[in-house]
């Protein structure tokens, strides 16, 4: 038997249509008559749809041709998979589509209800990776489209919270402007979102977030009109899935309604297909449609199936290729001639190969400037176009007394929600959600008040489940909304992380849209309480000290404030940053929340006035404090080491050591030129990091662009960090963070050595 069975696959389809005995004519009947008793789909239906399967079909075998000549770079396809046609057939254009990456067939028949569309020659530039590519601009082969399909690569079920989260926002978004026209990009409300992936994907437990979010939201009396569509071919790569496990796990799942059809009977789909999605629409509540289905020619070109199938079981799976008895029935029922059949076969090839030789010559991505234009910061240097302060009067209608008439000082914990009610005054569409957010206020209160002033449609709790309320985020932006999700502790995020690093931070990488900009986005500012030096309380889940998981994330807004003020001004900026596009983390060092007093208790110099509703914080600027003009040190730190950082410097100049302080505040990107500039001027750096020493916090990459820069050549440079430890319980946590007297102690030490410039 053959290694690859791109032969023996085509060879059955081509021998079926060159040797079929043609019309029956006891089934032959009017193009608009259903093809089939216990179907609506018409013989004209059918044949769209094959013609969309036919085109699936051939990209994948001609993908594996142009792999082995080395101009394609992708196989994954959706051979076997084909009746998910009749899912992009049924479904409106403007019902947003969150794709396995086999659902090559849907793609077709959604672009054929497009004007202007070019889907042969699309699908061959994403095949090449070419940079002309109008989906993902050659940065990967993806699956989408501008007509409602958010690009997807090789996800593994991680979609399931995103597509719950788009189909939560409809009818939230619908509520808060029930006057506009629907959601982003034009879809009503009475939409709904599709969201496919296979049988073993099942198993991840991203899925099972997604479909309990959707469970959930029905026994919470929340509309959430999603349908999931599982295409089960019995296979993960290798690892079989049993026969009746797919149906077993979900028919008697609570809140979601179950269908079920076999792609051996494409009528069947067209029928079950139907009733799901009248469900959905209808009932406005999550349905799962299940389809049988097969997997062809393993499960990408590199994957040699004969490994762990029998020779038998390959052959077998080949005879229940769906397109056999599909196109049996199109020529039985007299739908389609065998002349016609083999014509739109030979000339859909021809067709494609003409696009592939073209797509081949396009240009490619060339420079490392051009792979990574969309993770750029530059652009965020002026978000004039997009940030927003309420008007006064619109400010006044949330509160009886501006918060910059409050001639008191406040304490950042006291500052926050002010901002947030000023964002949500601004931004009509912005939410803020999380465990405890509403009535409770949060676990810190730093959000009260904000769920009687603005009710449960704007301010409102979720699931205790991370990936979830990540995965609403993403879903409630690509609707529209400005997101304000709240992670209760650091340490949680470490649940979900993947949900900012693999989908919604590499959405701006993998869409281009028309303008070269990102053609869809899932711009949130997710604040998360966190860091150490909560005197002993709570263990390593309370004090977590690394932030080195969100570090790594390409294209990620990390800001860390250190008082009250800047807390404000940064979610200002944050917001005008997610209305762009961004993905940010808004990062609250819990123990500064009620922290009031810097050097003294009862000096309450640590409290702060509320800065002017127009005034933003300048992205990825730092603050410096207390510069002399012959300074011999900068310390360089941010959140609770900038607090310690400033006690300790005032203690050193009491003892007339010249040192200034500068606090980071955004760890993503770095400010390293100003801390350059400060290093520059003073011969000697000591960074305060206080997360742990290996990787956890920003002090390796500081330390490295200072080191390599050669105007700092002879300067220098040191940092202290935490112990590479999880942070134990009451006294015990300050073995291992960063002390005042280690900062003093190590201070004292770069003071004395001598600069060599």
């Amino acid at each position: 038997m053959s290694i690859r069975r791109e032969g023996p696959v085509s060879e059955r389809l081509l021998h079926l249509l060159r040797e079929h005995p043609g019309a029956d004519p006891a089934r032959a009947g009017h193009m608009d008559a259903p093809i089939a008793p216990h179907s609506s789909m018409s013989r004209r239906q059918a044949v769209a749809v094959f013609e969309s399967a036919i085109q699936s079909r051939l990209q994948d075998l001609l993908s594996r041709e142009l792999k082995d000549q080395g101009v394609s770079y992708y196989t994954i396809g959706s051979a076997g998979h084909e009746a998910n046609a009749i899912l992009g057939e049924l479904l409106r254009a403007t019902d947003t589509a969150f794709l396995h990456y086999r659902s090559g067939a849907f793609v077709a028949a959604r672009l054929r209800k497009g004007r202007g569309e070019t889907p042969f020659f699309d699908a061959m530039l994403s095949f090449c990776a070419s940079a002309e590519d109008p989906v993902s601009g050659g940065r990967h082969k993806v699956l989408g489209s501008h007509l409602h399909i958010p690009p997807q690569t090789s996800t593994i079920a991680s979609h399931l919270p995103k597509a719950v989260g788009y189909a939560y926002a409809l009818q939230r978004l619908e509520r808060i402007h029930p006057d506009a026209d629907g959601v982003a990009g034009g879809a009503p409300y009475d939409s709904i979102a599709y969201c496919s992936f296979g049988d073993a994907s099942f198993n991840h437990a991203t899925a099972q977030a997604g479909l309990h979010a959707a469970a959930a939201a029905v026994l919470h009396n929340q509309p959430c009109p999603v349908l999931f569509a599982c295409e089960d071919n019995g296979l993960g790569i290798s690892v079989r899935t049993p026969n009746d496990y797919i149906e077993r796990m979900v028919r008697a799942r609570t809140g979601i309604k179950y269908f079920a059809c076999d792609s051996q009977d494409f009528p069947g789909v067209w029928a079950a297909a139907q009733q799901a999605i009248a469900w959905v629409r209808q009932h406005r509540r999550p349905a799962f449609l299940h389809t049988r289905t097969v997997r062809l020619m393993g499960h990408a070109g590199s994957d040699v199936e004969s490994n762990y199938l029998t020779p038998e079981q390959i052959e077998a799976n080949e005879a229940r290729d769906p397109l056999l008895a599909f196109a049996d029935l199109l020529l039985a029922t007299g739908a389609i001639s065998k002349d016609g059949i083999l014509a739109l076969y030979r000339d859909t090839d021809r067709r494609l190969r003409r696009a592939a030789r073209e797509a081949a010559r396009r240009r490619k991505l060339e420079t490392v400037d051009e792979v990574a234009a969309p993770l750029s910061y530059e652009p965020l240097r002026d978000l004039g176009p997009v940030q927003r302060a309420p008007d006064e009067e619109r400010r006044r209608r949330f509160r009886n007394r501006l918060p910059e008439e409050d001639a008191r000082p406040r304490h950042m914990a006291f500052r926050i929600p002010q901002a947030l009610t000023d964002l949500l005054a601004a931004h009509p569409r912005a939410l803020v959600f999380g465990e405890d957010v509403a009535k409770k206020g949060g676990v810190y209160h730093v959000t009260a008040g904000l769920y009687e002033t603005f009710g449960g449609g704007r301010v409102f709790n979720t699931i205790l489940d991370e990936t979830t309320i990540l995965g609403l985020a993403q879903g409630m932006a690509m609707a529209g909304a400005l997101p304000f999700p709240e992670i209760q502790y650091l340490a949680y995020l470490h649940n979900a992380i993947d949900q900012l690093r693999g989908e919604a931070a590499s959405l701006q990488f993998f869409s281009t849209g028309p303008d070269g900009r990102p053609g869809y986005k899932n711009g949130m500012v997710v604040r998360i309480a966190g860091l150490a030096y909560q005197k002993g309380f709570g263990g390593h889940f309370h004090n977590d000290n690394s932030l080195g998981a969100l570090l790594e994330i390409p294209g990620l807004v990390l800001g860390v404030p250190a008082r009250a003020d800047d807390a404000v001004a940064m979610l200002r900026t944050m917001a005008a940053a997610a209305v762009a596009g961004r993905v940010c983390v808004f990062l609250e060092p819990i123990a500064l929340y009620m922290q009031k007093d810097l050097h003294e208790p009862g000096d309450g110099k640590w409290q702060f006035h509320y800065p002017p509703p127009d005034e933003q914080m300048p992205f990825g600027e730092g603050r410096v404090y207390d510069v002399g003009d012959d300074d011999e040190l900068v310390i360089v730190s941010y959140a609770n080491g900038l607090w310690m950082s400033l006690r300790a410097a005032a203690r050193l100049r009491a003892e007339g050591r010249r040192v200034r302080v500068f606090d980071l505040r955004w760890l993503l990107p770095l400010p390293i030129e100003q801390v350059k500039e400060h290093v520059r001027a003073t011969g000697r750096c000591l960074i305060v990091d206080e997360c742990r020493a290996t990787h956890a916090g920003p002090s390796p990459m500081l330390l490295t662009e200072l080191a390599q820069d050669p105007e700092l050549r002879g300067c220098v440079l040191r940092r202290i960090a935490g112990h590479d430890s999880y942070v134990p319980l009451a006294e015990a946590a300050n073995l291992v963070l960063v002390q005042e007297p280690d900062i003093e102690r190590a201070a004292r030490e770069v003071l004395d050595q001598e600069v060599t410039r």
